[in-house]
């Protein structure tokens, strides 16, 4: 594989642009930082360009990122949400599940204004139906704080699942 810091924009946008749900732009910013030493390099300054973002830039991220357990749009997320809800076992929900999954996304988008966030990785259904039920009962503010550390936790997740071919 190609040195890290031999990368054209294109190949690390290529590489990086999913690491936030379908913002490629994050992968641009952090591009501008090059070169890169090496891998937690390119993880330290991905981060924090996450970390100082505004507010109206956290919630362009926080509502890319799709439904959990949406039966309709399970085949139209990114290859990375595919992934992640398909090992949580969210593709293989009982109609029962599906249905309250369902009636949880649109209480919560309707009280918060975005989507629940989690990551779900390690996590099996019935745990992030728990985390779910327990977040809907939370207030705005804290729900927003706790969307962007949740957005961070699945970037960090998805570069430590990339960081294997860099080795």
């Amino acid at each position: 594989m190609q040195s890290i810091d031999k990368f054209t924009k294109s190949k690390f946008i290529s590489i990086f642009g999913n690491i936030f749900e379908n913002s490629k732009w994050i992968a641009e910013r952090t591009y501008k930082f090059s070169p890169f030493k090496n891998f937690n390099d390119i993880k330290l300054k991905m981060l924090t360009v996450y970390k100082n973002l505004s507010k109206k830039e956290h919630l362009e991220i926080i509502l890319k990122h799709p439904d959990l357990a949406d039966k309709i749009k399970i085949s139209h997320l990114s290859k990375d949400s595919q992934k992640e809800q398909k090992k949580s076992s969210l593709d293989q929900c009982t109609k029962n599940e599906f249905e309250e999954f369902k009636k949880l996304n649109k209480i919560y988008k309707k009280k918060f204004g975005f989507p629940f966030i989690l990551a779900i990785l390690g996590k099996n259904k019935t745990q992030i139906l728990y985390n779910f039920r327990k977040r809907i009962l939370s207030n705005k503010n804290n729900e927003f704080k706790e969307a962007k550390a949740q957005v961070m936790k699945i970037a960090t997740l998805r570069l430590k699942s990339l960081k294997n071919n860099f080795q």
